[in-house]
C-alpha cells in the first residue's frame, strides 16, 4: 500500500471527480436494453470511489469528499446544459460559482501539504 501514498492527492481527487462527472451523467442512459453503457457507468463509478479512497489516505476526509462531490455536482450541471439541454439560468450559474468557490476554498484552506 505504501505506492498509495507516492501518488499527488490532488490529482487523484480530481480524476476521481471527472470520473464521477461520467457516471452520473450516464446513469440517463443506463438500462437493460444498453449493456455497454451500464457497465462503463459501472466502471467510472468503481474508479472514482477507489481514486476517492487513494485520495483521502494523505488528505482530510471531509475536504477531499467535498471537493470530490463539489466537482461531480459542477461537472453534471454543466454536461446537464451542455449536452441535455437543461435550463442556463443565471441563478443555476451563481450556484454553481458558490460551488467551485467552495471547492477552490476547501483545497487552500485543507492544511494538506500535498
Amino acid at each position: 500500500m505504501s505506492w498509495v501514498l507516492s501518488i499527488n492527492p490532488w490529482a487523484t481527487l480530481v480524476v476521481a471527480g471527472l470520473l464521477e462527472v461520467l457516471w452520473a451523467s450516464g446513469l440517463k442512459h443506463v438500462g437493460l436494453n444498453r449493456p455497454l453503457t451500464s457497465l462503463g457507468v459501472g466502471v467510472a463509478l468503481a474508479g472514482s470511489m477507489i481514486l476517492l479512497w487513494v485520495a483521502t489516505q494523505k488528505l482530510p476526509i471531509g475536504t477531499a469528499y467535498a471537493v470530490w462531490t463539489g466537482i461531480g455536482a459542477v461537472g453534471a450541471a454543466v454536461v446537464g446544459v451542455l449536452v441535455f439541454n437543461e435550463p442556463a439560468t443565471a441563478v443555476r450559474a451563481v450556484c454553481i460559482l458558490l460551488i467551485v468557490a467552495g471547492i477552490v476554498g476547501l483545497k487552500l484552506f485543507s492544511g494538506a501539504t500535498a
